[in-house]
């Protein structure tokens, strides 16, 4: 496994029992589940091909027992027998992921643990947790393979926790530990805002709100790397 699924797998709780959803060859319940650390998961997928793939993989490793596959959209998979209490969703978008976790929220799914990594819009992600009480727990900014990822793991309250507009925007342990993968994050997303602020400038018909918008988002990223 990779360092961005052994982190995953690191964050969440041993005896839970857990639904991967867009399993991804269910390489986190296996390690999950061979090493010991819980004894049931579901591996989710909304694609037949990959799920197939996960099935053979759980096959391979002799743990179809432990591990059931299912195919569906999101959160719809997993049904109130299975007395899921951890989530993990990674690797897509955070609008899908707040979607997912929505669609579920109504139907009254509620979740103990969430272990999410969403790809983009992680502000998004950190919005929906707080207005739903969760709090966050834990989280890991890393860099892999030319990418930078960031973990976040969340536990359900009967309170909100009120984060910051920097809080919500960079993540409060990422902020807290500032390590290096941050100042490599940002300074990229700096430079990607700055061009995207010049090309908005000379379009013909501009749209203030998005300058304003990615004028913000310069100011915030400017603050928090040139702090220290």
């Amino acid at each position: 496994m990779n360092l961005r699924l052994n982190t995953l797998a690191k964050m969440v709780d041993s005896g839970s029992r857990v639904a991967d959803i867009g399993t991804d060859h269910a390489y986190l319940p296996i390690e999950l589940v061979k090493n010991g650390k819980i004894d049931f998961a579901i591996a989710s997928d909304v694609a037949a091909g990959p799920l197939e793939n996960a099935k053979t993989d759980i096959a391979e490793a002799g743990l179809s027992a432990q591990i059931e596959t299912r195919l569906g959209n999101g959160l719809e998979t997993v049904i109130h027998q299975d007395q899921i209490d951890t989530v993990v969703i990674a690797g897509m978008g955070g609008k899908l992921m707040v979607d997912i976790l929505d669609a579920a929220w109504s139907k009254e799914y509620q979740f103990d643990t969430l272990v999410l990594e969403p790809n983009i819009g992680e502000a998004g992600v950190r919005n929906w947790l707080m207005m739903h009480d969760y709090q966050i727990m834990d989280e890991r900014l890393i860099a892999e393979a030319g990418h930078t990822y960031e973990l976040i793991k969340a536990k359900l309250t009967d309170t909100k926790h009120d984060l910051t507009e920097k809080e919500i925007f960079f993540g409060p342990f990422i902020l807290q530990e500032k390590n290096p993968v941050f100042y490599q994050k940002w300074e990229g997303q700096l430079a990607y805002n700055q061009k995207l602020l010049q090309n908005l400038n000379k379009a013909k018909k501009k749209d203030e709100d998005r300058i304003n918008e990615v004028n913000h988002h310069i100011k915030l990223i400017e603050e928090e790397i040139n702090h220290d």
